[in-house]
């Protein structure tokens, strides 16, 4: 993920730990860092089939493609789609997840990240119209609508990465109700988020 970086480009994968934590998003994407727990060991595997490269002829004419690379000048994004499916010319890209559905945008953004991608290369044409989430925990498809809400937010996603990557240091940790986040991060032994909040509260920072 660093050399990325280094290029001006960022992950489409890192918006989703962006939103779900800027420091885990600045451990991974500036400083290279990644633990593997069990969570990410499930979803790693999860992947194993959609991470096969190919294009794929299905039921009434649709197509599907798999591991597709995208890429965005505009938006300096660049990264892998798991699936993206083609039905009567419209693209309908498909992530997958494991576990279930979470109360929060991350996996969202990084799909909506997909759509802005495949529009980039389609000048012209309407702007996509939604996808799909599938949770591997609960075997089931959730379709996101790509409103204009969540394109805003998709983008503001976007350039709140890039000044976060641009930091000296990493962001600090979750606090609030956010920190219920922590527990369950493959990053909590190098975070060491009660460590940290302990150590600013001394210094009196926020």
């Amino acid at each position: 993920m660093i050399d990325t970086f280094q290029v001006g480009m960022l992950p489409i994968s890192s918006l989703n730990a962006l939103e779900y934590c800027p420091r885990k998003f600045y451990y991974q994407v500036v400083q290279g860092e990644m633990l593997v727990n069990e969570f990410v060991l499930e979803g790693q595997l999860a992947h194993q089939r959609v991470h096969q490269a190919g294009t794929h002829a299905m039921a009434a004419g649709e197509i599907e493609t798999t591991r597709l690379y995208l890429y965005s000048e505009a938006l300096h994004l660049t990264g892998f789609a798991d699936v993206i499916e083609e039905r009567a010319g419209v693209l309908i890209p498909v992530e997958y997840k494991h576990g279930h559905q979470g109360n929060w945008l991350n996996d969202a953004i990084q799909l909506c990240a997909q759509a802005l991608c495949l529009e980039e290369r389609q000048a012209g044409k309407p702007p996509l119209p939604y996808g799909y989430i599938f949770y591997l925990g609960s075997r089931r498809r959730t379709q996101v609508k790509f409103t204009t809400e969540l394109r805003d937010k998709t983008r503001a996603t976007i350039a709140q990465a890039l000044k976060v990557a641009a930091l000296e240091t990493p962001p600090p940790p979750l606090s609030g109700n956010m920190a219920a986040r922590c527990p369950n991060c493959s990053l909590l032994p190098l975070c060491l988020p009660e460590e940290v909040r302990l150590l600013r509260s001394k210094k009196g920072k926020p």
